[in-house]
């Protein structure tokens, strides 16, 4: 591969990464842990970081969607980000936070089990997604950090958004 094949290339993952912020060529990711697992969400999707909430059900719903809450005046959907990765449930005396972000003009609370640090990256260092990665992780995840003790998964807020279309596939 040639060095500019490998620039474009690496272009492509940045921006694949789910447009990162970028503070002197770095990139940066707030990170959520969700069943031990070290996940990272691109610092420019997050608009906020909430405690626990108080959630109203919504029948009908996606088994993905949790319920809704109210922000400041806005409904907010709540998107159980355990379920959406095919994880066991939270225990009941185990607590959650939320992240909240914006997609489609709507905002979207992700309910996890805590937030971490925010963490600036060398774009070199940002990996596709490994094959021994679950499938259902593959499908909502940009691609990966090799951290010095544990893997950081950045999560493609669209992707995991669009659970819809993921379960009539």
């Amino acid at each position: 591969m040639t060095k500019t094949t490998k620039k474009q290339a690496r272009k492509k993952r940045e921006a694949g990464a789910g447009r990162a912020a970028s503070a002197g060529g770095q990139s940066e990711f707030v990170t959520i842990v969700i069943a031990d697992q070290l996940f990272g969400i691109p610092v420019l999707t997050v608009q906020d970081v909430l405690g626990p909430q108080r959630i109203t059900r919504i029948p009908l719903a996606p088994p993905e969607v949790a319920g809704a809450l109210n922000l400041r005046g806005r409904i907010v959907t709540v998107i159980d980000v355990r379920r959406r990765l095919g994880l066991p449930p939270r225990e009941a005396e185990a607590g959650s936070m939320n992240v909240v972000v914006e997609y489609g003009g709507e905002l979207y609370s992700l309910v996890i089990d805590q937030v971490g640090e925010v963490l600036s990256l060398p774009p070199e260092d940002f990996e596709r997604n490994p094959a021994t990665l679950s499938v259902r992780w593959r499908e909502v995840s940009a691609g990966i950090y090799r951290l010095k003790d544990q893997l950081m998964i950045v999560l493609d807020v669209e992707r995991l958004l669009q659970f819809r279309r993921a379960e009539a596939a």
